[in-house]
């Protein structure tokens, strides 16, 4: 009596040992009983019976699905190929087992088709400058489809956008046209305030008396500083305004004699 005891006592004991179940911190347990789902078990140790019962584990950290290149058409019916990454967490476990098969593959696969179709939205310019709002549309694509399955989408970003040679070659050349446009442009605002300026230097000088030598004197001198420089001298206008003046004299004398 006292061995079957024993053997009774071993077996039970070795039934809870083996029915000990550890959850760790970051997971949460789902319970069934005869294949119904009871409840859900937080971290530490649990029983879970065999034959009767059994469970599954869920990861709560944050997961990071790698999108794998995409080929799309943009709305202006230009091919590029775009991948991305996205971050999601299950945030309520029992729904992430319950209401998806596998929702690691499903959030992969229902990723690469809203990327597809929101990139076939925006034209290629809006694509690579507003990176970011592309971001936010597919987010909040995917959010939408997985909150019935308990996961959270806590961001989207876009890796990368390969573009065909002929196109990359074709962008480059506008923002070559672009930068020699704003050049042209710069340079012709230049040459006017140039002008500008010196119109009104030369109305100055022009109506000051004696102005035009003390400039041109002051020009020999800066020019002189440099041994190796040749300085020809200019005649100031007013010499010879005043030399076309006695000529003119000149010849009205004997006129007026």
């Amino acid at each position: 009596m006292t061995n079957i005891l024993l053997w009774v006592g071993g077996i039970i004991v070795f039934i809870i040992l083996s029915s000990i179940k550890q959850i760790n911190q970051y997971q949460k347990g789902i319970r069934f009983l005869l294949g119904k789902y009871t409840g859900t078990m937080e971290p530490g140790w649990r029983l879970v019976f065999p034959i009767f019962q059994s469970y599954r584990k869920v990861d709560l950290r944050v997961k990071a699905v790698d999108v794998p290149n995409q080929e799309a058409i943009t709305k202006d019916n230009i091919s590029v190929s775009v991948n991305a990454v996205i971050y999601y967490k299950v945030k309520q476990a029992e729904k992430a087992i319950l209401e998806v098969e596998d929702f690691f593959y499903a959030i992969s696969q229902l990723a690469q088709t809203t990327m597809r179709n929101a990139v076939g939205q925006v034209d290629l310019d809006d694509l690579l400058s507003q990176r970011d709002r592309v971001s936010k549309n597919i987010r909040d694509i995917i959010e939408i489809a997985a909150e019935p399955w308990g996961i959270d989408v806590i961001n989207v970003e876009l890796k990368d956008i390969v573009l065909p040679e002929e196109m990359k070659r074709i962008i480059g050349k506008q923002a070559e046209a672009e930068r020699e446009k704003r050049s042209i442009i710069i340079r012709a605002e230049g040459e006017l305030m140039a002008s500008t300026n010196m119109a009104q230097a030369a109305k100055m000088l022009a109506s000051t008396e004696g102005a035009l030598h003390l400039r041109t004197l002051q020009s020999i001198n800066d020019i002189s500083s440099d041994k190796s420089n040749t300085i020809v001298f200019a005649v100031p206008l007013e010499i010879l305004r005043a030399f076309e003046r006695y000529n003119t004299d000149k010849k009205l004398l004997p006129e007026e004699k």
